[in-house]
């Protein structure tokens, strides 16, 4: 009776798209730190000269089922950081696993403190009597974390009580230990006996800057400069690349009415900035994750974000936060308490998007957001950044022009057609991110994003 619609379609041209691409995320967190230009491809941080050392963590390994200390590790002990490796592997050796449950005490408070405690694995608070008779949280400990060096070294009673939040392991070296081995080293036992003297006083920071406040009348004022870090840390621009190739075959006669080289460009240039953003978060050496100083470290209590967990963060980077960047199921895990307690939180539009906030603060979804343990019942972190020069914050790197540019930071560069007639093009994005001050970012650690409540 008619022309079949299969016929008719022979005839007819069909409406396209552009290619699509699933692993193609809106990351946020590209669109949201301030980007700096940098011109000769190194960012120097110069810095007031400080004191930090260490990241307050004691690394272990597994050897033949059994954990041990990792005894280079050591050097985080103040005292030990000048020591020689023979000591450190004698205390390392010294060390011995024990295992707890969840809720099982492992320190009383004023006992004496016999051992130097190193969680392997699980989650212990530490608690104390407050003032006037309250029971008092005073931190949440995790994996490479020590208690109490002060009390262990000085053979004093425990300043606090430490519970089990989970089941975990930890090793424990004896206090006899520390002190046949500084019997045996003059080295040893001075550094001891310097950080016995020092009475658990935390030493500044950065260098002092001598200032005179509250007098009156013709007093001497002291004199005073700002000294410098010797060696300030340098960013070095690092990259993606690859080569992406067109043969002209394609590029002459596939080329309408989508240009085929535009559409392979744009999805490579996709590819790029998406492992952008995940070598910005994870990248070992200048990784956003990786740079977190030891006090800027929170534990999770109960193991889900609770925003008792945001507010320690926000605790911790007060000085103008900018946002918060977690994996999409910590975000969903942390409504999910806030759901139950009763305070579901503000949702705001930013980039174009809803996004959910904290106190103001909006948490930014990205999946490149590390699990630990696997991605179903794996543990994640939760970063909160100040960003910004002017804020000391955090600031992402890129160069101010690169040859054959087509995005900031990102070039693609015509490499010519070889004898098999496909063309060639280098394609290249070139960044880094830079921490200018410890306190501009902290992190929530060991975040389970598995616990679901019943409501019925």
């Amino acid at each position: 009776m008619s022309l079949s619609p299969d016929a008719a379609r022979q005839l007819a041209t069909a409406t396209k798209t552009a290619p699509q691409m699933l692993g193609v995320t809106p990351r946020y967190l590209l669109r949201a730190l301030p980007w700096v230009d940098v011109e000769a491809g190194v960012y120097r941080v110069n810095r007031r000269r400080s004191f930090i050392l260490g990241d307050d963590r004691i690394s272990t390994y597994d050897e033949d089922g059994t954990p041990r200390v990792m005894p280079g590790d050591l050097r985080e002990l103040p005292y030990l950081r000048d020591a020689d490796d023979e000591l450190l592997g004698e205390l390392a050796s010294a060390f011995t696993p024990v295992t707890f449950d969840s809720g099982q005490v492992l320190v009383q408070e004023s006992d004496p403190a016999e051992r130097l405690w190193v969680l392997v694995q699980g989650r212990a608070e530490k608690r104390v009597t407050g003032r006037y008779g309250e029971d008092a949280l005073l931190d949440v400990a995790g994996d490479g974390q020590y208690f109490d060096l002060g009390a262990w070294t000085r053979g004093e009673p425990m300043p606090y009580r430490v519970k089990a939040l989970t089941p975990g392991t930890a090793l424990c070296a004896d206090r006899a230990t520390l002190s046949q081995l500084a019997d045996r080293s003059p080295a040893l036992r001075s550094a001891v006996d310097a950080y016995t003297a020092a009475d658990g006083t935390e030493p500044d920071r950065e260098a002092p800057i001598d200032l005179s406040s509250g007098h009156v009348g013709e007093v001497e004022l002291p004199g005073t400069f700002v000294d410098y870090e010797d060696a300030p840390r340098e960013y070095h621009m690092t990259l993606a690349q690859t080569v992406l190739r067109v043969h002209t075959r394609v590029a002459d006669l596939y080329n309408g009415p989508i240009d085929q080289t535009r559409a392979q460009a744009d999805l490579t240039v996709q590819a790029l900035r998406e492992r952008q953003e995940a070598a910005l978060l994870n990248h070992p050496e200048f990784g956003l994750l990786n740079n977190v100083s030891a006090g800027q470290r929170v534990q999770s209590r109960t193991g889900s974000p609770t925003p008792d967990d945001l507010d320690e963060l926000l605790a911790r980077v007060w000085k103008q936060p900018g946002f918060f960047v977690a994996h999409p199921r910590a975000i969903a895990a942390f409504g999910r308490e806030c759901t139950r307690r009763g305070v579901p939180p503000v949702t705001d539009t930013r980039f174009g998007s809803p996004l959910l906030t904290w106190r103001g603060v909006p948490l930014i979804p990205s999946d490149k957001v590390r699990f630990s343990g696997g991605g179903g019942v794996g543990t994640t972190e939760i970063l909160l950044l100040r960003t910004g020069e002017a804020e000391q914050g955090v600031v992402g790197l890129r160069p101010a022009a690169v040859p054959d540019e087509v995005e900031p930071g990102l070039s693609m560069r015509n490499m010519g057609v070889d004898q098999k007639g496909i063309t060639s093009y280098l394609m290249t994005a070139y960044f880094n991110t830079a921490v200018l001050v410890e306190d501009a970012i902290a992190v929530l650690q060991n975040v389970e994003v598995s616990n679901y409540h019943d409501y019925s």
